[in-house]
This record gives C-alpha cells, sequence and structure tokens, in this order.
C-alpha cells in the first residue's frame, strides 16, 4: 500500500510537471506565433449607404523583433492578403522601448526596428492604403524614426491629422491622433476639417474613448493592452498597462462611440502569450438602420 500511493504521489507530480511545461511550450512557441482572425460587422448611424460593407483589417502592438514578433507578423501578411480588406490599419507599437537601456542613444537605436517592420508590413495590399498611427513605445524612442520608417514603405501615419477617403461615390474621414500616454495627442486639431460625416479614429490607448466620446468620431480603433498577454481563467490578466485598463479587448460602446481594442500580434516583456492569441480583425462596416 505505501508503494502504490508512493507511486500515486510521484505520478501526481510528473502530471503537474508536465502540464507546466505545456504551458510553457504553448505561450512561448505555439499561440503567439498563431494569430487568428476575428471578424465583426459594426453598424455606425452616419456610415454612407453606399459605403455598406466597407472592410477594415486592423492590426496593432507588432513589438518588431526578428526573433519572437517577426513570426507572427509573417503569418498576418499572408492572411490579411487573403481577406482581400478595402483598407488595413495599422494601430501603433511599431518597436519596444529596451527593458533594461538607461541610456536615451539605447532606447534611439530601439527605434530602428521599424524599419524591417515597415518592409514586411508594406506586403500587405488594400485598395485603399495602409494608414497608421504611433504607440507609446513608439515616441519612447524615437518619434521621427518611427514615422520615417514607415512613410518610405508608402505607409502613411496619421499625427493628429485627418484623411477623406473615397469610395464607391461616397466617403468617410479616416483620423489619427499623437499618443495619449505621451501626452501628444490632439483630438481638436485632428478633427478640426473634418464635416459632419462618418470619422474612425485611430488611438493607441484605448481608454482615450472617455474623452473622444465626447466628440463627433463614430468609431475608434485602438491596441496597446495585449489583452492582458496573459489571461488567467476566472483571474483576468495578470498585468494591463496604463490607458488600456478599462476597454482591455473587443467591442464597446462608449455613450454614441463605438470602440474596438485589438489584442495586437507582438508582446513585449517576456515573449509569451497564453489564452490570449494575436489577432488580425476584419471589421465590415454597415449603415445602421434608421427609425
Amino acid at each position: 500500500m505505501p508503494f502504490l500511493s508512493t507511486t500515486r504521489r510521484n505520478f501526481i507530480r510528473l502530471a503537474a510537471a508536465a502540464g507546466v511545461a505545456a504551458i510553457a511550450v504553448d505561450s512561448a512557441l505555439i499561440e503567439p506565433n498563431r494569430p487568428r482572425i476575428v471578424r465583426r460587422e459594426i453598424t455606425l448611424r452616419r456610415w454612407p449607404a453606399r459605403l455598406d460593407g466597407f472592410t477594415i483589417a486592423q492590426l496593432s502592438d507588432f513589438h518588431y523583433d526578428p526573433y519572437f514578433s517577426e513570426h507572427p507578423l509573417h503569418a498576418a501578411i499572408r492572411i490579411v492578403n487573403g481577406l482581400h480588406p478595402d483598407l488595413i490599419v495599422l494601430t501603433g507599437d511599431f518597436v519596444s522601448l529596451p527593458l533594461f537601456s538607461d541610456t536615451q542613444e539605447g532606447d534611439r537605436k530601439a527605434a530602428f526596428a521599424a524599419e524591417p517592420c515597415a518592409r514586411l508590413l508594406w506586403q500587405m495590399q488594400a485598395p485603399h492604403g495602409l494608414w497608421a498611427v504611433l504607440g507609446n513605445h513608439d515616441c519612447y524612442t524615437d518619434a521621427n524614426v518611427v514615422t520615417g520608417a514607415l512613410r518610405s514603405q508608402g505607409i502613411q501615419v496619421l499625427a493628429n491629422q485627418s484623411a477623406p477617403i473615397e469610395a464607391n461615390g461616397s466617403r468617410f474621414w479616416l483620423a489619427g491622433v499623437g499618443d495619449a500616454l505621451v501626452r501628444t495627442a490632439d483630438l481638436d486639431a485632428t478633427l478640426q476639417s473634418v464635416p459632419d460625416e462618418a470619422t474612425i479614429l485611430l488611438a493607441h490607448e484605448p481608454d482615450y474613448a472617455d474623452y473622444v466620446a465626447q466628440h463627433p468620431v463614430d468609431l475608434q480603433l485602438s491596441g496597446h493592452s495585449h489583452g492582458g498577454q496573459v489571461r488567467v481563467p476566472f483571474m483576468g490578466p495578470f498585468y494591463l498597462p496604463e490607458m488600456a485598463r478599462k476597454y482591455v479587448w473587443g467591442l464597446y460602446t462608449v455613450g454614441r462611440l463605438t470602440l474596438y481594442t485589438n489584442p495586437g500580434l507582438g508582446t513585449v516583456g517576456l515573449p509569451v502569450r497564453w489564452n490570449c492569441p494575436p489577432e488580425i480583425t476584419l471589421l465590415t462596416l454597415r449603415r445602421a438602420a434608421s427609425g
């Protein structure tokens, strides 16, 4: 009997160790490299009837490095091109602020990772182009370097700016603010030239929506949260960054504003994801029924 008891205890220990090892392998090697497609239909009151069915692919939080985040990015490029979206938006954090650098020059060097990231991103195609805003990591390293890298590949960066997107004899406005956490966002300047027409805002931090909801914006697209990156069932995410603790992941209604928070492709800190896969969001926009 003692032998059986000891054997049982050893089996339980081995099973527990195997379970931990399996979770470790999944969170570090499998889940981070297998982006999933999340499809959402969004109805907007001011959306033009002629643009009903217009599609937008959203990707976010790439945190490019050649060892970890490059792999889900390669997979995402193939997936997005297979979806044939009308327009592609990239909601910030193309690079990562170094964890252990204590010099401004070291931080600035990290911004140059935006160059290979941009070369990959430009392989995605959409009739109405690729549009981006910067995130806090981009600004903490060197916003000018990141912006230059993206624009050199034909990716249009909105920095407190708006642009009309015209299709099928109609149009909407695509707007993008600077980073709210770094306090370079100026929503009033961004919307200054926008008439009373449907407006989609790119803003890296999702909790900025509480402020945006006071303005004539129909849809806000954000990232920043990573969805928590590691989510334990019944407990939620271990850590959420500032300005991503309220609207963590998915679709929200904030007053008359619709918000979608994308959990990102890459990782920051430890290169792991668990119960929080990288995501490509495909949004189909519809005009809300009047009445």
